[in-house]
């Protein structure tokens, strides 16, 4: 598992508090002071809690929704197939995420700067570790990296599709998320015959 951020019940609560301003504010500390404020929370705690300014607020709010997500499929995913099991739960955090889709945007527009390259790579993969995860995967070997190679991007082209999403119910990024999918699933089962057939060439 990658390591998350810190988490802070104080942390998750004034991230909660400053989603309705982050659309008008976006991801800054007068967009938090101002949630902090209207959530009777003090508002000198902002640059304490999060010392690392736009990046650290965007890394705890996808780690929020990491946690969310995780909790949510463990009672709702009953897929049998790996890669279905997968799309559904992508499904499910977009769904879960609908009401806070200019914030995404807006972070995703702080996490394209130079600056951020970094934290955009470690929150993106902490998602799709998560995803793994809550699909079941409980690979160790090689097969780790490429699965997780393979879903960042699917995933990260899938979120940016539905950021321009007008669809009802999201229904056109479901659409192109199966499309994709049914590529990854092909390719998984791929990869298993090839391992299959390996394992019985190697010498004894």
């Amino acid at each position: 598992m990658i390591r998350p951020p810190e988490r802070l019940p104080e942390r998750d609560a004034a991230i909660e508090a400053m989603l309705p301003n982050v659309p008008f504010d976006g991801w800054t500390i007068r967009g938090l002071r101002s949630g902090l404020a209207a959530a009777g929370l003090p508002e000198d705690e902002a640059t304490i809690l999060f010392p690392g300014g736009a990046a650290d607020m965007i890394a705890v709010f996808c780690d929020l929704a990491d946690r969310r997500m995780t909790a949510a499929a463990a009672a709702a995913v009953s897929e049998t197939r790996l890669s279905t099991r997968v799309q559904a739960i992508v499904v499910q955090r977009l769904t879960m995420n609908r009401p806070h889709k200019e914030a995404i945007r807006r972070a995703v527009s702080v996490l394209a700067l130079p600056g951020n390259t970094r934290s955009a790579a470690t929150i993106t993969a902490r998602t799709v570790d998560a995803i793994w995860h809550a699909a079941g995967d409980r690979s160790a070997d090689f097969s780790w990296y490429t699965k997780r190679a393979i879903l960042t991007a699917v995933y990260s082209a899938t979120l940016l599709f539905w950021l321009r999403d007008s669809s009802d119910d999201d229904a056109d990024t479901r659409a192109f998320l199966t499309r994709r999918m049914q590529g990854v699933g092909r390719l998984l089962r791929a990869r298993g015959r090839a391992g299959a057939l390996f394992g019985r060439l190697r010498p004894a």
